[in-house]
């Protein structure tokens, strides 16, 4: 409904789902919530998705897998909607260019018919009702069309990071630092404060073949040696040296640092002082990368400055109370919660307030271990006292320590599926958020078991059709094939093997209606065979270019193309097929089914985890 005015106009929306903050946690409550049937505005305050991992901020995205590209934990890599996402942008995006890593975000969303896109929103205001219970409506100000959106929703998600809907509706939330004794946790000061971890200004160098002048901006500060960096190594939770990871590095290359530690603001408002945050980082990156340049012999002649980041990338600012709240204890106890619905696994990474102008004893980041992985509860994800709003992301219902290991991005992403398909169930059967943790919360589980996410101590039901069936395989085959574990663990495969042209045929006696055909093929967790780089192993993202750059390219290990017969009919056939889950619609009476792998993207073998129909 669009309604004129002689100063302004008014657009109204009328949907199912409104989610505010187009991060990847933002998107993927969006997209999963638009395929379960749901009409969904998506409302970002910027001109492009992405968020942290945009090409405004460029910070890369890690979860459970740790931060070492050779690590022996790569099979924790998250999958789901993250894993869709990745594999599109390595099969399109092959040398990492952040324009292109921008259109892939964009066309994920665009290209769901169900989802409203709102770019350049920021949300102002929200309508509650009479009882202050339910939010009614947001209202959101479009600055490219000077447009005031209001958005008329079931339900509502702030995906926003600073979770802009808190104050506009009067949910619970905090910030800053608990008390070691409220939820009697080690990490944190003795008495609770206002402090946060900062946000960071990153930069992105390039090397060329030919020498590239500097000069230095007059109001960039002068660095004019390393020990001006106090290049300390980051401590354990033990206090002992963790490696080789240097606190102030400054290391170019393709494997190079994104300068993460160009960080501040854990000090002041991580909101309202945003702007003057921004104009110091700047002072200080600019005058690094003049370091690096011009004050001393960094080996950096032929490098040029490709990017910096004017706007902050943020670690934490508010933080939503829910139901419950995820501490550090939950985590190191490995998350055993009924209610799992997304895992973690990154270290509680609590990065000092002071950020780089941390005192010089004082780490930039303390990385407390985590048992990998962790479970993260339904029951963190939607507010305590407003009936109809969720949250996923950096903003969920953890306490600063908990939040010092969830807020990376793969997590954030898994939280936003989460939401999204909740937000699915509850409009299919008309309940509230706390109606699915007391009535719903295994179809929640299977749901999302089933669109790919991996969930730690679960198994996914093999639907009832495929255990009937009669498969051309061997028992062995066939109890791998429907154990309902989607990846392989050390020591532990989950996958069988087939030959290329090999196939799967499930048959009856008599004909079945076939709904769909799902299908996961081996992602090649390791990454071995998508990059060179050791950093791009574990997501496919660059911080500088050095001249050994090699694109990445699609896992040799996927499928890439195959044929489905119905009853000596072909049904579909893909000869450029690059992801790693497959759920195609089948929709016909059948008494047999069969797959055939015709090809991959390099392997001599197809591994598939799972194959079954419904």
């Amino acid at each position: 409904m669009l309604i004129e005015t002689n100063r302004q106009r008014t657009v109204e929306h009328h949907v199912d789902f409104c989610v505010v903050g187009g991060g990847l946690a933002g998107m993927f409550a969006a997209i999963s919530a638009a395929r379960e049937g749901a009409r969904v505005v998506l409302m970002q305050d910027r001109p492009v998705l992405g968020g942290n991992a945009s090409s405004e901020i460029r910070m890369w995205v890690r979860g459970a897998a740790g931060s070492g590209g050779d690590s022996k934990n790569l099979y924790k890599r998250e999958t789901g909607l993250i894993s869709e996402l990745d594999e599109e942008n390595i099969y399109v995006n092959p040398y990492l260019n952040y324009s292109v890593w921008d259109g892939v975000l964009w066309n994920m969303v665009a290209r769901e018919k169900n989802i409203t896109l709102l770019l350049n929103c920021s949300c102002i205001d929200a309508d509650m009702s009479d009882d202050g219970k339910y939010i009614l409506c947001v209202k959101g100000w479009q600055l490219t069309t000077y447009t005031w959106h209001m958005v008329y929703a079931k339900y509502f998600a702030d995906c926003s990071g600073d979770s802009v809907l808190a104050p506009v509706t009067g949910a619970l939330w905090r910030v800053g630092r608990e008390g070691n004794d409220e939820y009697n946790e080690t990490i944190g000061p003795a008495k609770a404060d206002r402090k946060t971890m900062g946000m960071s200004c990153l930069i992105q160098a390039r090397e060329t073949d030919h020498p590239v002048e500097f000069k230095r901006p007059s109001w960039a500060y002068v660095y004019k040696t390393d020990a001006d960096f106090d290049n300390i190594v980051l401590p354990g939770a033990d206090g002992k040296a963790a490696g080789s990871i240097a606190r102030r590095s400054h290391k170019l290359g393709t494997d190079g640092t994104n300068f993460w530690w160009i960080e501040l603001g854990g000090e002041q408002d991580s909101i309202y002082d945003t702007e003057k945050l921004r104009d110091e980082l700047l002072k200080v990156a600019f005058g690094i990368w003049d370091h690096i340049k011009n004050q001393g012999d960094h080996g950096a002649e032929n490098w040029e400055l490709e990017w910096i980041g004017f706007l902050p990338g943020k670690r934490e600012s508010r933080r939503y109370i829910g139901p419950y709240v995820l501490t550090q204890n939950d985590i190191e106890a490995g998350g055993k919660f009924d209610d799992i619905v997304v895992y973690g696994g990154w270290p509680m990474d609590d990065h000092s307030p002071g950020g780089f102008y941390a005192k010089p004893d004082e780490p930039a980041s303390i990385m407390y271990p985590t048992p990998s992985p962790y479970g993260i509860p339904y029951r963190v994800l939607y507010s305590k006292n407003i009936a109809n709003l969720f949250f996923a992301g950096r903003n969920i219902s953890a306490t600063h320590a908990a939040l010092s290991s969830t807020r990376v991005m793969g997590t954030c992403s898994l939280l936003g599926q989460a939401v999204g398909t909740a937000a699915g169930i509850c409009i299919a059967e008309n309940a509230t958020p706390q109606e699915i943790y007391e009535k719903h919360i295994k179809k929640l589980q299977k749901k999302l078991m089933d669109a790919g996410c991996w969930l730690p101590g679960l198994s996914r039901e093999i639907p009832a059709l495929s255990r009937r069936a009669g498969l051309n395989l061997s028992d062995a085959e066939r109890s791998i094939l429907f154990n309902g574990i989607e990846r392989d663990f050390p020591g532990q495969e989950n996958h069988i093997t087939l030959p290329l042209g090999g196939t799967i045929k499930f048959s009856f006696e008599c004909p079945e209606y076939i709904s769909r055909l799902r299908v996961v093929f081996d992602p090649d967790f390791s990454r071995r065979s998508v990059s060179v780089n050791k950093k791009m192993r574990t997501f496919a993202q660059k911080a500088c270019t050095g001249l050994d750059f090699r694109p990445v390219k699609v896992a040799e290990t996927l499928v890439k193309s195959f044929e489905v017969w119905g009853d000596g009919v072909l049904i579909c056939s893909a000869g450029d097929w690059h992801h790693s889950l497959l759920r195609l619609d089948i929709g016909r009476e059948l008494r047999e089914l069969e797959v055939r792998f015709l090809e991959t993207w390099g392997s001599g073998q197809v591994n598939i985890f799972s194959c079954d129909i419904e």
